[in-house]
């Protein structure tokens, strides 16, 4: 019995550095600046586009069934890192949504991303900063 509550406590510590691992990782990689307060002013924006986007059959199969990951991840309450944790609650969404943009510019295309979007051109720039494409380029 002592030696299920030691693997039983090594296993929560484990995962609580694990858990620590990610925020320190979070910190750092979050979207610098403004960057992140923009990208979650678009989130039903971005959230449409994340459909349409899942929804285009011309777009590769594999790159669909990660937008519909994407999709399950931000539909879900319990997040990686709560909410209500300041500036690192929210960063994890805008860390998976600009991940999965960047996967799918690499196989689509930007143009993709420009097609579907729903919101207004300033809203396109910030989300082709999000998906680390120039801001300029959306002007065209």
């Amino acid at each position: 019995m002592n030696g299920i509550w030691q693997i039983l406590i090594g296993t929560a510590a484990g995962l609580l550095v694990c858990w620590l691992i990610l925020l320190a990782a979070l910190a750092l990689t979050r979207p610098k600046g403004n960057l992140l307060t923009e990208a979650v002013r678009l989130l039903p924006d971005l959230l449409r586009l994340v459909s349409r986007l899942a929804r285009d059959h011309t777009m590769p199969r594999r790159t669909r069934w990660l937008l519909w990951l994407l999709a399950g991840y931000l539909a879900l309450p319990i997040d990686l890192v709560p909410d209500f944790i300041p500036v690192l609650g929210y960063a994890d969404d805008a860390l998976a949504i600009a991940l999965a943009l960047r996967a799918v510019i690499r196989q689509a295309g930007p143009d993709s991303l420009t097609r579907h979007w729903p919101g207004t051109n300033e809203g396109l720039n910030v989300v082709r900063r999000l998906a680390g494409l120039p801001a300029a380029a959306a002007q065209e």
